[in-house]
């Protein structure tokens, strides 16, 4: 079992920055990926980004890629997303997921917190 807590969303205005954290509990060792899903209001749960505990490989949504990086800190078990240059559509609840593949489908996560919600004015 792996436990998955975020922090960090809020309400925004266009432009700005914000970082969610989520806090990486139990067997780490076995879901070695890390991701980031975001599900905006009344649409399906989409994939942002990805990175192994193991360090080395990301990966990035086009929509987000220039603006948002993910980053860890294995020693806390630590996983942050770093939101830039913030846009309306990147309103959704945020969701951390783990994972014992590099996936970029939802599918293939095998768990996720209760996740953080983000709104980005205009």
């Amino acid at each position: 079992q792996v436990q998955l807590e975020e922090s960090g969303g809020g309400l925004v205005q266009a432009g700005d920055s914000l970082r969610l954290s989520c806090a990486a509990s139990g067997r780490t060792y076995d879901n070695d990926v890390m991701g980031w899903f975001r599900q905006p209001p009344g649409k399906e749960r989409e994939f942002v980004t990805a990175i192994r505990w193991s360090g080395g490989s990301t990966a990035y949504a086009d929509s987000v890629a220039g603006r948002f990086t993910i980053s860890m800190d294995n020693t806390k078990k630590m996983v942050y997303l770093q939101m830039n240059k913030l846009k309306p559509e990147d309103t959704a609840v945020y969701y951390c997921e783990a994972s014992n593949s590099f996936t970029t489908k939802a599918m293939g996560y095998n768990y996720w917190g209760q996740g953080t919600k983000v709104t980005v004015s205009s």
